[in-house]
């Protein structure tokens, strides 16, 4: 239930979650100093979220679906804490729905968490190595090769630095830190292009050639999947030009303290008839939780879709907080029940 919860959580994020490619630079005006300030700004996001990896913490999640008349449908909260095992940082469940997990299950938890998370890195591991050998540029970087994945879940808009596209909307404040409000207008925050989405492709397609016993059975085969392409590219240019970024950005530190992502307008989406979206809503507020040292505090999603039956809203949301250095030993202690 709790996976799958999470799943239609995650169709909210994957909407923000794909990463922007940069602007050609033929076609760049003349940098700015908020062009400048933007591209000391992302900097400083690559340092710290390499420091987060330094860092274990306490997570609480909560997922909400409230129905026509806001009634409650879905209602989930659960409560994490993070340590280090051998090098991995590894997610250990504390309470669901206030209730404590006994002992069995969250070890049953924190071993398959930990599996899995050797798993993805040998599989980033095998795939930058290939990419190497084919003399292509890395996807990740040596620290983010084995980051912990709530670095890469907390970081999930990976928009790249685009001069030009950076407008000032005017000043504000965040936790008594005065920032610049800016406006950022992607030009291809939707585009999935990357090399290996296109290297699968080819791969899928050759393969069909060769195993395909009827040629004009392969035709339609890769005439279907031209349409589709077309079509996704014709879904990205539209949802391109809805799409608004805020950023909060202290220009004494060179730093984004937080962002917003809106999607304005979706009715250019398939099967609007039977299901409008209303609204996309996500943010990731940075916080200060030891002197100098800057790390996620929250991100919250929330969306709103319309059926014949009424309109749903889900909100989504994580709140990161007791940060400590990762070589601090953690032990978790489940209260009893029944004990005054």
């Amino acid at each position: 239930m709790f996976r799958r919860l999470g799943l239609v959580a995650a169709a909210g994020i994957a909407l923000a979650t794909v990463s922007a490619s940069a602007q050609s630079p033929a076609a760049q005006a003349p940098p700015t100093d908020l062009d400048a300030l933007m591209a000391r700004a992302l900097k400083t996001r690559d340092v710290d979220r390499r420091t987060l990896s330094d860092y274990v913490l306490d997570e609480l999640e909560v997922f909400e679906v409230l129905g026509p008349g806001r009634a409650p449908v879905v209602r989930m909260r659960r409560d994490y804490t993070w340590f280090v095992r051998d090098g991995i940082h590894v997610r250990s469940p504390v309470k669901f729905d206030g209730v404590p997990i006994p002992e069995s299950e969250r070890r049953e938890y924190e071993e398959k968490w930990f599996h899995e998370e050797q798993d993805r890195r040998k599989h980033r591991a095998e795939r930058e190595a290939k990419r190497e050998a084919e003399g292509k540029q890395p996807v990740l970087g040596p620290s983010a090769l084995n980051e912990p994945r709530f670095v890469s879940e907390s970081y999930f808009m990976e928009f790249k630095f685009e001069a030009g596209n950076y407008y000032l909307a005017g000043r504000d404040s965040l936790d008594k830190h005065d920032v610049y409000k800016i406006d950022y207008l992607p030009t291809n925050l939707f585009d999935d292009d990357d090399d290996e989405h296109h290297e699968s492709k080819e791969t899928d397609e050759t393969k069909d050639s060769k195993d395909s016993k009827d040629a004009k059975h392969d035709k339609h085969h890769r005439d279907r999947d031209k349409k589709d392409e077309e079509f996704e590219q014709n879904i990205n240019r539209k949802m391109n030009k809805t799409a608004q970024i805020t950023l909060w950005v202290d220009p004494s530190e060179n730093r984004i303290v937080k962002y917003t992502f809106d999607n304005v307008w979706m009715d250019f989406l398939p099967a609007a008839w039977l299901v409008r979206i209303d609204d996309i809503r996500a943010s990731m507020e940075m916080g200060q939780p030891f002197e100098g040292v800057w790390l996620p505090k929250n991100l919250r999603v929330h969306g709103g879709i319309t059926l014949a039956s009424g309109s749903f809203e889900f909100s989504y949301s994580r709140e990161f907080s007791n940060y400590r250095k990762a070589d601090v030993t953690t032990k978790i202690t489940v209260p009893k029940q029944g004990i005054k």
